[in-house]
């Protein structure tokens, strides 16, 4: 089971990054558990100063940026 991670405090791109991140794993048909991170401290602790951030299985994958379905789809396979 893949556990994936957003890394935000809620804001509007962080809610988008979500969404695409649910659709996405929803397509490529994975077991997963997808977290909202929003604790600052935490999001500090993946050494991320920018967000919205992508993690798979603790490790990031995208700072800053909201991806389309399809991009992360080929971070999470």
């Amino acid at each position: 089971m893949k556990k994936l991670q957003i890394l935000g405090t809620g804001c509007p791109k962080c809610q988008k990054l979500m969404e695409n991140t649910e659709a996405a794993a929803k397509e490529l048909g994975l077991q997963y558990e997808l977290v909202k991170v929003k604790d600052i401290p935490e999001i500090m602790k993946f050494g991320v100063m920018m967000t919205p951030a992508l993690a798979v299985d603790g490790i990031v994958k995208s700072v800053g940026k909201v991806l389309s379905p399809d991009e992360i789809k080929k971070l999470i396979q």
